[in-house]
């Protein structure tokens, strides 16, 4: 049984973070005065260095919906291991029926994944990977389940302290 640390980041001073929004979606609330109409915006932010993460923001307007969003993403940062522009190992992650499986991509592949999952992965700094979305497409479940996914992953360095091994460089070319 492998341990899974808490991966959850702290911003210490001002960090440049990049926000891109995923979903916008439109409710209807009919109320005897009329139609009420109301806005959630799922947002993922990211320094594309290893931080990421992902908020819902809830308003009357889109606007200010996606503002809600981006300050509850800021609250919800986790530190994910990106090592020569893609993941250490493969992951599989569930939320809910959503399914993701990332996988290590070779230099230069590029970012393969839908749309959901593209956002994570290009807001985290990861640049080349393979995933593929499994069972449900909401994209609030395949966001929960991509971030999921990336703070399962570990760094070689600390699964050969868990496993008392001296890990050794090795050099291309």
């Amino acid at each position: 049984m492998s341990k899974i640390t808490e991966n959850k980041v702290k911003l210490t001073g001002e960090v440049e973070l990049k926000e891109k929004v995923v979903a916008i979606n439109r409710v209807v609330k009919t109320t005897k005065g009329g139609r009420t109409f109301s806005f959630s915006a799922l947002v993922v932010v990211g320094n594309g260095k290893g931080i990421v993460g992902q908020g819902l923001g809830k308003a009357k307007e889109v606007q200010e919906a996606i503002s809600k969003g981006i300050d509850d993403a800021k609250k919800n940062l986790v530190k994910v291991p990106v090592m020569h522009g893609t993941i250490p190992h493969e992951q599989f992650s569930k939320a809910g029926a959503a399914k993701v499986l990332i996988k290590p991509a070779a230099h230069g592949a590029g970012v393969i994944a839908g749309g959901s999952m593209r956002a994570v992965l290009e807001s985290a700094g990861v640049t080349d990977v393979l995933a593929k979305s499994l069972g449900s497409a909401n994209p609030h479940n395949v966001v929960k389940a991509t971030i999921k996914a990336l703070t399962e992953l570990r760094e070689p360095v600390q699964v050969a302290k868990d496993r008392n091994l001296k890990l050794t460089k090795v050099f291309n070319g």
